[in-house]
């Protein structure tokens, strides 16, 4: 476990200076484009692929996820992906090829594109670009954490001028637990299950973009976090039924029982003498509550 946290912990800090980098070359203003078609290429895969929107082509990247690669030309990446999925490295470029796959299948039909044209540093001749992807349902990253065939990537602080990232970092991390439970895409491909999907699919509504840059909020308290976008109300730390308490990302049945315990609370930022709650996870729940 606290290899796991040092691991992100030093993801973050580098990849934060790379966005730090990237961030001078980005547009000021983030764009969205409509009608966006997929276009086939032998260097796409899962989370960066070539697409055309306006007579225009592009290469845009996933924020905030990873999906295996698609062939060996980068041994150490697909050791340190083997490592996560504690899979062997053929299985890792099977878990690739099947990303690359749904990826296609998913944007077959035209998709809406956010960018604001940060630095992706592929190694094509084009610029790669960071994005977020609607597909007709949902946010392209999410399907692939919810299926097993992406993990959670970066830093959550990437993506410049989105109001609460650390929301959305969370909720692929909620759908990233549910696949190592359920046993499905890379999680599963020892049994078999490489081609299952999530019993559960990720939705996205219309809203969506506007969710992700215009809302400050945490999620509704009436709904669990894993069933919601970024926005909503937030929870009364003194008044959240127990299943709302554990619709929050890093909090189970026990922790839940003892945030009821202790109650009642001058404030929220009372949830740091909860037995279970250090400092690290006092400061990622604490966005969700008032």
């Amino acid at each position: 476990m606290h290899s796991t946290r040092f691991f992100w912990h030093s993801a973050r800090i580098l990849f934060s200076f790379f966005a730090l980098v990237a961030a001078a070359e980005a547009n000021d203003r983030w764009v969205t484009l409509k009608e966006c078609r997929y276009l086939p290429n032998p260097a796409n895969d899962g989370d960066s692929f070539h697409a055309r929107a306006g007579g225009r082509e592009y290469i845009f990247r996933l924020y905030f996820v990873d999906s295996p690669e698609t062939d060996a030309s980068l041994p150490g990446r697909v050791a340190e992906q083997a490592k996560y999925f504690a899979v062997s490295t053929p299985q890792t470029l099977q878990i690739g090829l099947e990303a690359e796959r749904f990826t296609r299948q998913q944007l077959a039909r035209p998709f809406t594109v956010r960018t604001c044209k940060q630095d992706a540093r592929g190694r094509s001749r084009l610029k790669r670009y960071f994005a977020f992807i609607q597909t007709e349902s949902a946010d392209l990253g999410e399907q692939l954490v919810a299926n097993g065939l992406a993990r959670v990537y970066g830093a959550a602080s990437e993506a410049p001028d989105m109001n609460t990232p650390e929301v959305e970092w969370h909720k692929l991390e909620e759908l990233e637990r549910k696949a190592k439970q359920e046993r499905i895409g890379g999680w599963g491909i020892g049994a078999g299950r490489l081609n299952t999907r999530a019993v559960t699919q990720p939705t996205a509504s219309s809203d969506y973009f506007e969710a992700f840059f215009h809302s400050k909020t945490a999620p509704s308290a009436a709904t669990p976090l894993s069933q919601t976008g970024v926005s909503g109300v937030k929870l009364n730390v003194n008044s959240a039924t127990s299943e709302q308490l554990q619709g929050i990302p890093g909090i189970g049945n026990v922790l839940a029982g003892r945030i009821i315990a202790a109650r009642p609370y001058k404030s929220a930022d009372e949830l740091r003498k909860v037995k279970g709650v250090g400092e690290v996870r006092y400061q990622e729940l604490r966005p969700y509550f008032e």
